[in-house]
């Protein structure tokens, strides 16, 4: 499945992620998360039946690293989004909207009822995507993330799908 979308006079595709971005996206998973997840440990999730994901990137470059990246695991008829990013340079421009739709359009297909996803309480940005795609808070894990300044919570939120 690979998706054309262009922006400011710049192209990209959405394309299934494959065990040979696992550097790309440690690369940029590293950009955002305080332990970021190793080459290793993407390419042991992708290696799994139950995990797929999508990368954005340039069109018409297939050499070059993705813009941003979601990871998700299905099983039993829910899903989980394992996590998601866009690089700085590349926010605000639809990339994660259009790799959420990608997950989405593929959870659909497979008949799954609902997708679950934890995002930092602070993230105002992704949590107005996620409201906007039709997610509800379902939860909250306190203290879950770690940073500088101290701990934030996790909103845990459920998208029905069925």
């Amino acid at each position: 499945m690979a998706l054309s979308l262009g922006f400011r006079r710049r192209r990209f595709v959405v394309r299934p992620l494959e065990a040979v971005d696992s550097a790309a996206l440690s690369a940029l998973h590293a950009e955002d998360f305080a332990r970021p997840w190793t080459e290793d440990e993407f390419e042991a999730l992708l290696s799994q039946d139950t995990v797929f994901g999508f990368a954005a990137v340039a069109e018409g470059v297939p050499d070059a690293p993705p813009w941003g990246f979601v990871l998700a695991r299905s099983a039993a008829g829910e899903a989980e989004i394992l996590t998601i990013t866009v690089s700085r340079s590349c926010r605000r421009r639809g990339i994660g909207h259009a790799l959420m739709d990608a997950v989405l359009r593929t959870l659909h297909a497979g008949r799954v009822e609902a997708l679950f996803l934890e995002v930092d309480e602070n993230n105002a940005p992704a949590v107005a995507l996620y409201r906007r795609l039709g997610f509800r808070e379902v939860g909250r894990r306190p203290g879950y993330y770690a940073h500088a300044a101290g701990r934030t919570h996790a909103l845990v939120m459920r998208r029905d799908l069925g």
